[in-house]
This record gives C-alpha cells, structure tokens and sequence, in this order.
C-alpha cells in the first residue's frame, strides 16, 4: 500500500484560504484516482472532493463547489486541496485517501479508498 501524510492544516478566519497537501511514498499515488474526505467531532467522515488520477476529471460535495479545488502532481506524488471562502461548517479533520481499482465505481464512498493518510486539523473561526 501507499503511505499517504497530510499538511496544510490550521486555524484561519472565516472567509479565508488554506490549501491542503497529500504527499504519497512507497509507490505512485494510484492508478486510478484520490480524494478527500473531513471528519467533524460527532459525524460520519464525508466525501469532499475527489480527482481522476488520468483524465484529471474532479467531483465535488455539492457545498463546497466553487470554493474547494482538487489537484494532483504527479511528478510530486502529490495531491492538494485549496480551500477559499472557508466557513465554520468546513470545520474538520482533513483526510486524503489513494483510490482502489474499483475506484471509478463510486467516487464518493470510502469503501473504494485503500490508503488513508492520518489527517489534518483545519478550524475556521473568528
């Protein structure tokens, strides 16, 4: 399996920016394709944001469209998530997972991740 760590973690005001990184070792970061996932404290951890590792086509939790971007280098084994207009409900441990071959079936469920990096702290509050 890939090791997968998280930065880019922290505190920021609403209204503003962090961005995210997830640095893959022990092989490329999938054949397929990664994602993120956050984990609020009493709630389920959630689908945020996912990229197609060939076609770089992305998908993303309805209320983060347009605020949120995924993206991926490949040269870096390296996948990122810029976070702008953060609001106090994006408030969350940040995960980033390697997809499995079954990947492209449901991009959204955790079932389809194999590798799951340890997390970050993002807090958005004033």
């Amino acid at each position: 399996q890939v090791q997968l760590v998280e930065s880019g973690g922290g505190l920021v005001q609403p209204g503003g920016s962090l961005r995210l990184s997830c640095v893959a070792s022990g092989r490329i970061f999938s054949d397929y394709g990664g994602g993120w996932f956050r984990q609020a404290p009493g709630k389920e951890r959630e689908f945020v944001a996912a990229i197609n590792w060939n076609d770089e086509r992305t998908y993303y939790l309805d209320s983060v469209k347009g605020r949120f971007t995924i993206s991926r280098d490949n040269a870096k084994n390296t996948m990122y998530l810029q976070m702008n207009q953060l609001k106090p409900e994006d408030t969350a441990v940040y995960y980033c997972a390697a997809g499995s071959q079954s990947w492209v079936y449901n991009v959204r469920s955790k079932r389809f991740y194999d590798s799951w990096g340890q997390g970050t702290q993002v807090t958005v509050s004033s």
